[in-house]
């Protein structure tokens, strides 16, 4: 046997052994349940309120998906001027309303004067909320709306901002006034900004999954060290690809679901995907078109 050969050899001695000392001295750890993640079957989200159908983030949206049966809505929340914390996706208001310009240069009484439904489009092709009163709404205003609903709240504004820097703080002052742990969800893209948030809940309400966390699970599931992950999330809200990996095997998500996390999928508007994650395991379905989602998964 050569030298290189014996090289090789000691090296893949050297791997399995470190592989077997970390299997002894760490195992995996599940996540403690969230009440506001206990349910029997898979939940329906509505993306904005169901952006397909009505204006997004309006109180038609949120009142179409409610009525239609879903467990609860995806919003997105920034801070207004005043720091107020509204339920809107977009750092400006053009694409949606009839004012132009950041969300974060207007008061929240100014940004009550656009019309949510100015640029929307119904499925026939028509304008049908323009002019029609569709508001703006804060965060606040939701909650007390709909006090039986699911609300998973993704933070948006970025935390290197102004008003990412005040929104963790912010909106753990809301939900402590209002006494809504077991109904809400806590997320964004910037892990940074979950991490802020749980500064002050300290585990007391559901967290998402950021960006990095997501990659950090994925990468651990793809190697042979899948006991080392240790997971900071309680619920992972995650698209079907990151880029060209795929996050929708039966594999990946059972290898998440068996550390008491729950997978849900955005944004899923074919019945048949929708089908298939929850035969492949997942718990819920984020979607801008809840009509759909009821009849493909059947849920009373």
């Amino acid at each position: 046997m050569g030298k290189k050969t014996n090289v090789v050899f000691a090296i893949a001695a050297a791997a399995g052994a470190a592989w077997a000392s970390t299997k002894a001295i760490s195992k995996p750890q599940s996540r403690t349940p969230k009440e506001a993640l206990e349910y029997e079957q898979p939940i329906i989200l509505a993306h904005r309120g169901g952006a397909a159908l009505a204006p997004e983030c309006s109180l038609a949206a949120f009142e179409n998906a409610a009525k239609l049966g879903v467990h609860g809505f995806e919003i997105d929340i920034r801070l207004t001027k005043d720091e107020e914390i509204i339920v809107f996706h977009d750092e400006d208001l053009d694409r949606v309303t009839n004012l132009n310009g950041k969300v974060a240069n207007y008061t929240l009484a100014q940004l009550k004067e656009a019309d949510l439904g100015h640029h929307f489009v119904d499925l026939e092709g028509a304008y049908s909320y323009r002019g029609c009163g569709e508001k703006i709404i804060t965060l606040n205003e939701l909650l007390d709306a709909y006090p039986q609903m699911l609300i998973n709240i993704d933070i948006k504004d970025a935390p290197q901002t102004y008003e990412g820097s005040l929104m963790p703080s912010k909106l753990w002052r809301l939900l402590e006034e209002k006494q809504v742990y077991k109904r809400v969800v806590v997320t964004s893209f910037y892990d940074e900004q979950i991490d802020r948030f749980n500064l002050y809940a300290q585990n007391t309400v559901a967290l998402g999954a950021g960006e990095k966390e997501v990659k950090k699970a994925y990468t651990a599931y793809t190697s042979q060290f899948k006991h080392l992950y240790h997971p900071k999330a309680d619920v992972f809200q995650i698209p079907v690809k990151s880029n060209v990996f795929p996050l929708d095997s039966a594999g990946f998500i059972k290898h998440i679901t068996s550390l008491n996390i729950p997978v849900h999928y955005w944004n899923i508007n074919d019945p048949v995907v929708m089908r298939k994650l929850i035969q492949n395991g997942a718990k819920g379905i984020i979607t801008d078109r809840p009509d759909i989602a009821i009849e493909a998964l059947k849920l009373d």
